[in-house]
């Protein structure tokens, strides 16, 4: 028996409404003049939000481990299934555990390291609410434990978790206002923009996840002001694409910073300071213009319909492993895992201009297709290899296909001079 903090059916059934919804989203924001889209910015967070699912798939972390003994041997057995109160007991205790895991994280930085890629985002829609952790597993898993203990059963557990992930998406939208008494009772769109903006005056703020009561009780709950528009992002930006860059920046930023210190008790501060907190010898200087600024970097419109596409085909592979998870082995998943986590990468440099990303996605794409064909690494039966090595094949084509029409142009450049 498994108990993960994330692992539930709803959640898997909920995905293919989530990419409904964003496109829904995407034209409606068109056709009232306010898209909140940007491709770059869309593709990263889905990239994210398709990695982040496979240390659940792959169990990584202890948390299983834990859950099963706590619920085996320390379990108070207060709860019992077949009462309906246990489920209403259990959705109110998962909400209040998940608002002190969720404020824990904004105010302990090696709990923030973990958590900022979801804040990352400069763009505020619903493909941001994808934007989730592949390092959580580390330890937020810490804050359900009393559950467990009080005896809220296995399924009971699984099931409001994601009840409690799935409501969290809708209300990462700019199209919804103010929703009346609703904004005293529960997360809405407007409450929650302010969770995601980086301006001091609203800075770590809203933490709930399904009720704003708990922030109203705790003293963490921070209106939108008519006259400060929300600027979203983190103090110390990303200025990245890189899914995997998203995840380690903070720990990058700890580990720096633990070397450059000169003070032995800044070195052990640094790592359970609050967020803010970095030692007096490592703060840089900041530009207050940069402030408003969104990474932007000017591409072609080759890299924009790659990377369009390239996003399409992630989601289609992914997708299937996640759906038919079952039908794979361990190590399939963890092959798929890192292909997908290569591809996304590669794609992410070639979105900063990158160039060179073409041939490392080429010359990526042909040594997988060896390795699948020649090595074995995956089962050829799988609806998830077929359409990976579509993927891999697709991309040496139009690689080709790219560098055939740049010669051409550079031809009639030549040409006419």
């Amino acid at each position: 028996m498994e108990v993960v903090t994330d692992k539930s059916v709803i959640i898997t059934l909920a995905i293919p409404v989530f990419f409904l919804l964003i496109i829904v989203e995407y034209f409606y924001g068109r056709y009232v003049g306010k898209n909140t889209y940007r491709l770059n910015d869309t593709v990263t967070s889905i990239t994210i939000g398709m990695i982040s699912r496979f240390p659940t798939m792959l169990n990584l972390g202890m948390q299983s481990v834990i859950f099963l003994y706590i619920s085996s041997s320390l379990n108070l057995e207060l709860l019992s299934v077949k009462n309906p109160f246990t489920w209403i007991m259990a959705f109110l205790l998962y909400d209040l555990s998940y608002y002190w895991m969720h404020r824990m994280h904004h105010e302990i930085k090696i709990l923030w390291a973990t958590h900022s890629v979801h804040h990352h985002g400069e763009d505020y829609n619903l493909a941001t609410a994808l934007r989730q952790t592949s390092t959580g597993w580390l330890w937020k898993w810490i804050f359900y434990m009393p559950m467990i203990m009080l005896g809220v059963p296995v399924e009971v557990f699984i099931a409001v978790a994601g009840v409690n992930l799935v409501y969290q998406f809708w209300v990462h939208t700019e199209h919804i206002g103010h929703l009346g008494f609703l904004e005293k009772i529960f997360i809405t769109p407007m409450n929650h923009r302010i969770h995601h903006a980086k301006n001091k005056e609203y800075i770590d703020a809203n933490y709930g996840g399904v009720f704003i009561l708990w922030d109203r009780m705790f003293g963490t709950y921070t209106p939108q002001r008519s006259d400060l528009e929300p600027v979203y992002g983190t103090a110390t930006p990303l200025n990245s694409w890189n899914p995997m860059w998203a995840n380690f920046q903070v720990f990058s930023i700890m580990i720096k910073d633990t070397i450059k210190t000169k003070s032995w008790k800044d070195k052990i501060k640094v790592w359970f300071s609050e967020t803010y907190w970095r030692p007096e010898d490592c703060i840089e200087d900041k530009n207050p213009d940069d402030f408003y600024k969104k990474f932007n970097p000017e591409i072609t419109s080759d890299i924009k319909l790659f990377s369009f596409f390239q996003m399409l085909l992630t989601i289609a592979v992914s997708g299937t492993v996640l759906t038919f998870v079952s039908t794979h082995a361990y190590s399939e998943i963890a092959i798929f895992a890192v292909a997908i986590i290569i591809i996304s990468t590669l794609t992410a440099y070639l979105m900063q201009a990158k160039i060179l990303a073409y041939r490392l996605i080429m010359f990526f794409s042909f040594f997988a297709i060896l390795g699948i064909y020649y090595f074995e690494f995956l089962n050829l039966e799988l609806i998830s290899t077929k359409l990976l090595l579509a993927q891999l094949y697709l991309n040496i084509l139009a690689v080709i296909a790219i560098y055939f029409m740049q010669s051409l142009q550079n031809i009639k450049i030549i040409g006419t001079k």
